[in-house]
């Protein structure tokens, strides 16, 4: 027993400056409050927040465009108002085309389509 103890503390003394350096980078790699991993997450999050400003900016920018086209021009109100808002004038009918397909209708408690009868 003793003579594994020797051993075990003469390991210890040969390579006790190796053993500091990689206790010590894994600490600050892993470990640590400020590690070099919590680092790269903040570094993304930053990132992607100024992807998100960058957007909002543009955004911004567009919103302002189209309110300084509403101020100058009256006749923008009402593109907006049947672009955005699908209204019409009293004197108009609108027909609006789509081409998603429509899930057939079910006419029973068991699900069966109409296709069936």
């Amino acid at each position: 027993m003793p003579n594994r103890l020797n051993g075990f503390w003469s390991f210890l003394s040969h390579y006790k400056y190796a053993i500091v350096i990689i206790v010590g980078t894994l600490i600050v790699v892993f470990f640590d409050e400020n590690s070099v991993m919590r680092l790269v997450q903040l570094n993304l999050q930053i990132d992607d927040l100024e992807d998100e400003i960058n957007n909002y900016k543009e955004r911004n920018a567009n919103n302002i465009r189209k309110l300084d086209e509403l101020k100058r021009n009256p006749n923008a109100i009402e593109k907006i108002a049947r672009e955005q808002y699908f209204m019409k004038a009293d004197n108009e009918d609108i027909y609006v085309l789509s081409d998603d397909k429509k899930a057939p209708e079910t006419n029973d408690k068991f699900g069966q389509t109409d296709d069936n009868e």
